[in-house]
Order: structure tokens, then C-alpha cells, then sequence
């Protein structure tokens, strides 16, 4: 069905059009973008006062399916995603069994098909089992569709491997995304080190874990060429890192969380577990450092990392909780309020590292509203204030810190490959 949506304020900036306008939709394709439509336009939907931006894309998430369908199922998760203005998203390989054979993606692509509520890009392990030794089945697995490589929550520690993981990569073309931390560092600290875990008497992670296997990954993948993504960056050790890389040619790409800009490891005074995050949430200086990198392009992309897990695992001693908390749900509305709301980043810049950048990193469609992509577009109110509810969440877990949080900007509609999928807490 033809749709066109009339008076809203296109943000675009990987198309080039900014400003107030039409757009028209048909047969899951961008027909036309101009400041004015007339003619048969179908269904018209009024945006007026609302702005009209591509589908947000998210590089770092977790379905937990297979394997731990308590805790999150595609149709759950992509239901989810698809309420936070997701059109697609890329899910990482620590699933039971772990997506490290071309068997598991298959298997992800199936179920996204048929139960599926947005485009679902699965990614595939580096080495089997994400032991850190042995090469997983990289070239089987590009075959299958995996958009990019990654051990996920486990850093690579043996650099020979790495060399060679990312030395087959350039064969794909597909970048490799890092999650770095030094675990004889990081030994068993649950939050990060420094004046908070001294006044709370946790063990502490220190900013060092990190910023010495990005500097490790960093001259790894320069003497390699090879694409290299940096998952959650957190520290400013390691945004001065990867800013100086990039001054110097390398392949490297990095995100950050609405989580880790937004929220200082002062939040876990009250010891509540739903802070415990890896890496965890880091001083205000580091936060600075974040924003800094957001707003200089250092850091590429903003991603959720939503990581999904069941009330029994997360409501625990906090040293004892496992890490990670949701994201789909809020993250444009983290962003926009701590970001754009407050002078950090311009509505064109939040788009690029919500849409158009993501696309661009896993080499995949979207991110734009030019005529003949895929008519991917997301309706955003970016004046409503609205505060999350534990019983308005979708995921299937609900282990957010953002519950009873005011955030500005809403999704008002969903439309993915023309088919409106999302409208004012309704589903198609």
C-alpha cells in the first residue's frame, strides 16, 4: 500500500534532504522525498510538528535465542526493538549453542522470518564456543549472512588468534567487533575502580583493563588492515586512542551506549543490581569523554547493547547479579535527552549514529530516505515527554535503570519495508 507522509520534518543527512516535506512509500520502497506531494498519494498520514527519520539501526544486541528463551525470544526482542524506532538489528553470537557455525545463523534468519517483527542481522563468533583459541567457521558463516564477527563479552586475549581472525576478515570484507577488558586487570571487580568502589567497598575494574587491549587491538588492526569495531567504549583513555587512530588511517569504527553517556558508577550507591553493566558504568570525566567522542565522530555510532536477563538472575547481591540491562526501548529517548536536548549532538548527528552509520559499519541497506532504499522510517514526536513504565515494557525482561525516568522524544509510528508495523503503542 502507497503512504505518504506530509508536513514532517525530514531529517536525512545520508540522503541530503533536511527540512519540511513529503514523503511517499510503495511496495516497501522510498518512491519520492520532496518539500511538497500531490496527486495519489494513498494513505496519508499527517506529521506535521513530528519528524520523519530512517530506521534506527542497532549494531550490539542480544535475543538470547537460542537457548535462553526466559530470558528474551526474537519475537520478543525484535518486538521490543521495533517499539524504540529499530528497523534492524544485529545480534550478537553468545546464544546456547553459540553462534559459531553457519547451522545457528540459519537458524536466527528462519526465526527473524517468520516470527520476526523488524530485520534481524545475525553475528557470528570469532573462535568456537567464544573459547578464544580456535578460529570459528568464519567463511561458512559469511556465506550463511553474518554481518561481522565478534566474541562478544569475552575479550580475545591471545593477540596470535586475533591477527589471524582479523587477517581472514579482509577475505569477507566484514568487520570484527571488540569487546575490550584485560581480565588479569579486571579480576574480579563487579563495578569500576575509583573513589565510588572505595566508599561502597566493592572490588573495582580499573579504566586500564580497557584501554590496554584497545591500544593492543588497535596496532593489531593497523599492522592487518582489517575492519575493526569497538563495542560499549567506556573509558577516555580509550576515546583518545581510538581518535588518534583514526588521525592515522586505521579501519576502526566504535560505539557507545545510551547507558554508559548517561549514567556514572555514582548510580550504584544503593547497590542496586540493575546498574551492573560490562563494562561497567564509569566516572564523570569518563562520561565527558564519551559525549566529547560523540560529538567530534571518535565514536561512530550509539548502540544498546540490550542484554536481557530473567527477575530471579538480575535481583541479586550485586556482586553476584549478571551484567547487562535492556535497551531498546529507551534508547532514543536517552539520547535525544542527554544528548540533543542538551547542545551535545544536532538531530542530523544523533540520526547518522543511530541509522545511517550503523548501515554503513555492517555494510547493509538503510539509514537513509532516498528514493529506491528501502522504506524503512520511523515518526518521532521529539517534544513529548514521557516517563518509562515497568508494565508499558515489550522485552520479555525488565531489567531497566530507566524505569520512572522523565525522557523526551517518542516514537509515534514504525514502518519497515513500507508496512506500518508500529503505531501509538499498537502492533501490527
Amino acid at each position: 500500500m502507497r503512504h505518504c507522509i506530509k508536513g514532517g520534518q525530514i531529517i536525512d543527512p545520508a540522503g541530503g534532504y533536511m527540512g519540511i516535506g513529503d514523503l511517499l512509500m510503495d511496495s516497501g520502497k522510498i518512491i519520492q522525498v520532496a518539500p511538497e506531494l500531490s496527486g495519489n498519494e494513498g494513505e496519508i498520514i499527517d506529521a506535521r510538528g513530528k519528524m520523519v527519520i530512517p530506521g534506527l539501526i542497532d549494531l550490539h544486541s542480544h535475543l538470547r535465542e537460542p537457548g535462553r528463551e526466559d530470558e528474551e525470544t526474537v519475537a520478543s526482542g525484535t518486538k521490543a526493538a521495533l517499539k524504540g524506532g529499530f528497523t534492524a538489528i544485529a545480534c550478537m553470537a553468545n546464544t546456547n549453542p553459540v553462534a559459531d557455525n553457519p547451522v545457528v545463523i540459519d537458524y536466527l534468519y528462519h526465526q527473524a522470518k517468520e516470527k520476526g517483527y523488524v530485520k534481524v542481522y545475525p553475528v557470528g563468533a570469532v573462535t568456537k564456543g567464544l573459547q578464544g583459541e580456535e578460529l570459528a567457521e568464519m567463511g561458512e558463516m559469511a556465506a550463511a549472512g553474518a554481518v561481522a564477527f565478534s566474541d562478544d563479552g569475552k575479550t580475545i586475549t591471545n593477540a596470535a588468534v586475533l591477527r589471524t581472525a582479523c587477517e581472514y576478515s579482509t577475505l569477507f570484507n566484514l568487520p570484527i567487533l571488540l569487546h575490550e577488558e584485560e581480565p588479569k586487570l579486571a579480576g574480579s571487580g563487579v563495578m569500576h575502580e575509583g573513589y565510588w568502589s572505595t566508599i561502597l567497598g566493592l572490588p573495582g575494574i580499573p579504566s586500564l583493563a580497557e584501554d590496554v587491549m584497545t591500544a593492543r587491538d588497535l596496532l593489531i588492526a593497523e599492522f592487518t588492515k582489517a575492519k575493526v569495531h569497538f563495542c560499549h567504549v567506556s573509558t577516555k583513555g580509550s576515546v583518545e586512542l581510538i581518535r588518534q587512530a583514526k588521525s592515522r588511517g586505521v579501519k576502526v569504527t566504535a560505539e557507545a551506549t545510551p547507558h554508559h553517556f548517561s549514567l556514572t558508577d555514582e548510580s550504584i550507591q544503593g547497590y542496586d543490581p540493575v546498574y551492573r553493566v560490562s563494562p561497567p558504568l564509569r566516572s564523570a570525566e569518563d562520561v565527558q569523554a564519551l559525549k566529547e567522542g560523540l560529538k567530534d565522530g571518535t565514536i561512530d555510532a550509539i548502540a544498546t547493547d540490550h542484554a536481557p536477563h530473567t527477575l530471579e538472575e538480575k535481583h541479586r547481591e550485586f556482586s553476584l547479579a549478571p551484567t547487562g540491562m535492556i535497551g531498546f526501548e529507551t534508547a532514543l529517548g536517552v539520547a535525544w535527552t542527554e544528548l540533543v536536548e542538551t547542545g551535545w549532538l544536532t538531530p542530523e548527528q544523533l540520526v547518522m549514529k543511530m541509522s545511517a552509520n550503523p548501515a554503513r559499519i555492517i555494510n547493509r541497506s538503510g539509514g537513509s530516505l532516498k528514493p529506491g532504499e528501502p522504506a524503512d522510517v520511523v515518526l518521532f514526536d521529539p517534544r513529548q515527554d514521557w516517563v518509562l513504565e515497568k508494565s508499558q515494557i515489550v522485552s520479555q525482561s525488565k531489567n531497566s535503570p530507566f524505569i520512572g525516568r522523565r525522557l523526551t522524544g517518542r516514537i509515534e509510528a514504525v514502518w519497515v519495508d513500507g508496512v506500518l508495523k508500529y503505531s501509538k503503542e499498537r502492533f501490527a
